[in-house]
C-alpha cells in the first residue's frame, strides 16, 4: 500500500471486525499497523492467517464482518478459501464479506474470486483511508473494485454464460495455476514445494501436467506464456 499521513476518521459508531489473510508477515504487520487503530480507523484487526487451512480455521473461530484476502496463498488459493467459506457467506444474519486485496491486477484472479464470492477486488496499492473506506462499504454491502479492475468484471457477466476468460488457462487447476505462478516468477522446485507445502515430486508432476495441458516445452516457454498473460 502506499503511505498516507493520516488515518480516515471514520466517526463514532463505525466499527468493523477484520481478518488479514496474506501469506506474507510484513504486509500483514504493515496492513495492521496502517489500518487497526481503531480508536481512529472504526476497524478492529481480530485475526491474522498465512494460508488456507489458517483462514478458514480463523475465519470460523472469529466471525469477522469483513475478510482481506489475498488472491495467491499457499493450500489452494484465496478461491479455496472462499469455497470453503460458502456458508459463512451465506449467513442471512451475520455474513462474512471478502474484499480480495492483492498485488495482482490480472483479468483472471479477480473474476475468480468474485465468482467465488468476493464482494471487492483491491490492489496492493491502495492507501491505508482507501483501504478503511473500502472496508467499510463490503460491510454495508457494496461492490468495490480498484480502477479499471471493475470492467473485468463487467464484461466476464455482462450475459449468463459468459465465457472463461482464457480457455488454456482454464484448462488448468487451482493448484496447478500456483505452481505455473511461481515458475514463472524463477522459483526453484524447491522452493516452490516448501511455499505451497508440498513435496518436490508433487511439484514436477504439476509442472508435467501444466507443461502437456499448455503443448509449451520447457519452463522458459512457460515463463514467455504467464508474461504475456500478465500472470506472473
Amino acid at each position: 500500500m502506499t503511505e498516507q499521513t493520516e488515518a480516515v476518521e471514520q466517526g463514532p459508531g463505525r466499527h468493523v471486525r477484520v481478518v488479514l489473510v496474506d501469506d506474507h508477515r510484513m504486509f500483514r504487520t504493515g496492513v495492521q499497523a496502517e489500518i487497526g487503530r481503531t480508536e481512529t480507523t472504526g476497524v478492529e484487526v481480530v485475526g491474522e492467517a498465512a494460508d488456507v487451512d489458517q483462514a478458514v480455521t480463523v475465519i470460523t473461530a472469529t466471525r469477522p464482518e469483513v475478510v482481506l484476502l489475498d488472491v495467491h496463498l499457499p493450500g489452494g488459493g484465496g478461491v479455496e478459501v472462499l469455497r470453503r467459506s460458502a456458508q459463512l457467506m451465506a449467513d442471512a444474519e451475520n455474513p462474512v464479506r471478502f474484499l480480495a486485496l492483492s498485488v495482482s491486477d490480472a483479468a483472471e484472479d479477480v473474476i475468480g474470486v468474485i465468482r467465488g464470492g468476493a464482494r471487492g477486488y483491491v490492489t496492493k496499492t491502495i492507501t491505508g483511508t482507501d483501504l478503511v473506506d473500502s472496508i467499510f462499504r463490503v460491510q454495508d454491502g457494496d461492490a468495490v473494485f480498484s480502477p479499471r479492475l471493475a470492467g473485468f468484471v463487467l464484461d466476464a457477466f455482462a450475459s449468463t454464460d459468459a465465457p472463461p476468460v482464457d480457455e488454456d488457462l482454464d484448462r488448468l487447476t487451482q493448484r496447478e495455476r500456483e505452481v505455473l505462478r511461481l515458475i514463472a516468477r524463477g522459483y526453484a522446485y524447491k522452493e516452490i514445494a516448501k511455499q505451497l507445502f508440498i513435496s518436490v515430486k508433487t511439484v514436477e508432476s504439476h509442472v508435467s501436467a501444466v507443461l502437456r495441458k499448455l503443448q509449451l516445452s520447457n519452463r522458459h516457454e512457460l515463463t514467455r506464456w504467464a508474461t504475456a498473460r500478465r500472470l506472473v
